[in-house]
């Protein structure tokens, strides 16, 4: 690999901001192990342990985990292989 200047993660800042701005229930995401591709929306979620859990609606597989405390969340979405975010089009600033 040729070496290529680069800047550190600070610079996802501005644009992970705006992503995650948006409502995630009308994103699609696929299961990573059975491949059933769906809105956010359609996972099911649940609540009884120390956080939410979302399962996948077809094989019940973990595709997201998040855990929230006073300062800080954990967001784990290792059960998904993609998060397709619908972006508003009239938005300044798009990448």
């Amino acid at each position: 690999m040729t070496d290529m200047s680069y800047l550190d993660g600070n610079m996802l800042d501005g644009p992970l901001r705006e992503l995650f701005a948006v409502d995630l229930s009308a994103a699609t995401s696929r299961c990573q192990s059975c491949g059933t591709l769906g809105p956010m929306a359609g996972l099911h979620v649940f609540s009884h342990a120390p956080g939410l859990v979302a399962r996948c609606p077809v094989c019940s597989e973990v595709m997201l985990r998040l855990v929230r405390a006073p300062d800080r969340a954990w967001l784990d979405l290792r059960g998904a292989t993609f998060l397709q975010v619908p972006m508003p089009l009239d938005r300044p600033g798009r990448l």
